[in-house]
């Protein structure tokens, strides 16, 4: 417990010191995160981190996660194009590699780079909002951490219904309601703090959707992880397991948000 805490206060102080400052900073550690992740997935399904499809994985999340927006004059293919080029890099790697490198592997590399690089991308995106991206992304990761906190102490205090056994067996009903609760007053109150950006309604929605599309993302790396067998994706944060472990939520709340509109540029 001890390691837990020194490691959760000496990584979250880091953090939020680089998110305060943004811009290159912020990027870079984002960029690392996902790198890490991403290798943290590769291990997770049995590859090799240094053969062909992994490194098209790696060279993937690069091209998701890195602002090439910020290099002037640099024309990219859009988004839709580029998922459906890096398939199409995947499937010919079956076909030069004569099915040694089969459907299976590069599908599961595939569905990670997605997964991962998008989901990292949108934390760099939100960061980046003009005038306003610290202010947002600090209302997402409060709703967040809240959600995570009122969740635990709730289902801890009054939890009686297991949420969903097969997958996580410790997750209440009770904790679950409980997150979705401090998530919404956690919202609510960025919004009595800065009410031309946020709407009390507005923060209704973001509290709701943030507890539970983040519990979501808490119950999909459970599902992963005991399909492997695993208890945690790594172990760069001791006591903390890997980055995927902390960072789960976050991968599914940030691209969200976005793409239901709920982030105001």
């Amino acid at each position: 417990m001890k390691q837990r805490i020194i490691t959760g206060v000496l990584a979250g102080a880091v953090f939020l010191f680089l998110l305060v400052l943004g811009e290159y900073w912020f990027r870079a550690l984002i960029i690392g995160l996902s790198l890490v992740g991403y290798y943290e997935f590769v291990k997770m399904n049995g590859l090799k981190v240094l053969e062909a499809p992994s490194l098209v994985g790696f060279v993937g999340i690069l091209f998701f996660v890195f602002p090439w927006n910020r290099i002037d004059g640099l024309n990219l293919p859009s988004s839709e194009s580029s998922v459906w080029l890096l398939m199409l890099v995947f499937f010919a790697i079956t076909v030069i590699s004569k099915n040694k490198k089969d459907i299976d592997k590069v599908s599961v590399l595939f569905i990670g780079v997605i997964y991962i690089g998008i989901g990292f991308h949108y934390m760099i995106v939100t960061r980046a909002i003009p005038e306003h991206g610290l202010y947002w992304t600090f209302l997402l990761f409060s709703c967040i951490w809240a959600t995570d906190s009122g969740a635990y102490f709730t289902g801890w205090s009054f939890g009686k219904h297991l949420l969903w056994p097969e997958i996580s067996p410790k997750k209440t009903i009770e904790g679950a309601v409980g997150g979705t609760v401090v998530s919404v007053i956690a919202a609510v109150c960025f919004s009595l703090y800065a009410p031309e950006l946020l709407t009390i309604g507005n923060a209704i929605w973001i509290g709701i959707t943030v507890a539970l599309f983040g519990q979501l993302g808490d119950l999909i790396q459970s599902a992963y992880k005991r399909v492997r067998g695993v208890k945690d994706s790594g172990n760069v944060l001791p006591g903390h397991g890997g980055i995927l472990d902390r960072c789960d939520s976050w991968l599914i709340v940030f691209p969200i948000v976005h793409i239901l509109g709920l982030v105001q540029y």
